[in-house]
């Protein structure tokens, strides 16, 4: 069976009937609601806290923040963005007194792939609690492709989670899109949006390794901390989470920063200081830097304003270039 990102652009493959389902089917919530659950412990959040849920869909996760006890460190604030209007305005018809969202007993994920394969619930699965909530949505939700950009201003976010979303990034729909730059353009608006000591983290489906180098490459080149846990390897089970940190100056290790990834994590951060000056081993300043003016130093200073979610025009071949003299 083919992968629904390969099919459809979401906002075309997640139609009324697709969004229908995501809220009727109890598997789908539960499988959800799991993975949510495994991504907020994943952030380490001790204190309420505004979070960025990006892929919201039906909003089931935000429930969840929402119904988060504040022995837990909740309940949470959080805004929804979501390319799909269906999905959006499914989200907005479950704002009646049958809304639920969800508390974890003891829980192990289960196997999903945005829900299109008749799977079975494995055995080891535990159940969730279900809780009434006050029968509203609690956050705001925002209409929008992450493929554009996070548009929200720097440092505003304490923390964001996404499920099954950003492997939709690694394809393209049109012609003129780029995967690669639209990656690019989501992690470096996300990370300009997060505060600083702040985490992410998204559950995503990657086709092959291509794809997971991918998207693990444009959020360190955005200035994460990088690292992949793999929940159940080895299992039709498995699940992937992208675990990034916003840090400033020497980043740390993400195995140290978020606390029981142990074992299986894959770490991604590569950026280490190499040579006595730290930029790449070419003295203090370093000749990779180039001088003031340089394309190098122009190029370097358009990657820092595009980082902190500026507008930054397009760089070519005569970026850096001295213009000649005037007739």
């Amino acid at each position: 069976m083919s992968r629904p990102e390969e099919t459809l652009p979401a906002d075309l493959y997640y139609s009324p009937a697709e969004a229908h389902k995501y809220t009727t089917s109890s598997r789908i919530r539960s499988i959800q609601t799991q993975m949510t659950l495994r991504a907020i412990s994943l952030l380490g959040l001790t204190s309420p806290s505004y979070i960025l849920d990006i892929g919201c869909g039906t909003c089931l996760s935000g429930s969840i923040l929402s119904s988060i006890p504040p022995s837990e460190g909740g309940p949470h604030t959080w805004v929804g963005m979501d390319i799909s209007s269906a999905m959006l305005s499914a989200a907005l018809e479950r704002d009646d007194p049958n809304t639920y969202s969800y508390a974890p007993d003891d829980q192990e994920d289960d196997d999903d792939h945005d829900d299109d394969e008749d799977a079975t619930m494995d055995d080891t699965t535990t159940t969730t609690q279900i809780i009434p909530t006050q029968g509203k949505i609690q956050g705001d939700l925002l209409l929008s492709d992450i493929g554009h950009g996070i548009p929200f201003r720097p440092g505003t976010f304490d923390g964001a989670i996404s499920i099954s979303a950003i492997q939709w990034l690694c394809n393209a729909d049109t012609t003129s899109s780029s995967p690669v730059q639209r990656l690019n353009r989501f992690f470096s608006t996300l990370y300009s949006s997060l505060r600083r000591g702040s985490r992410a983290v998204c559950q995503f489906y990657p086709r092959d390794e291509v794809q997971r180098n991918m998207i693990s490459n444009a959020a360190i080149k955005a200035g994460f901390g990088a690292g992949i846990l793999e929940d159940d390897p080895g299992t039709k089970n498995t699940k992937l989470f992208l675990c990034l940190t916003v840090g400033g100056g020497m980043l740390q290790d993400i195995t140290g920063v978020v606390e029981g990834l142990e074992g299986n994590v894959d770490v991604l951060d590569s950026r280490k200081r190499k040579g006595k000056g730290g930029k790449g081993g070419m003295g203090a300043r370093g000749e990779k830097n180039g001088k003031k003016g340089s394309k190098a130093w122009i190029l370097r200073k358009k990657e820092q304003m595009e980082r902190k979610g500026m507008v930054v025009k397009n760089s070519s071949k005569y970026t850096g270039r001295k213009r000649g003299p005037k007739f």
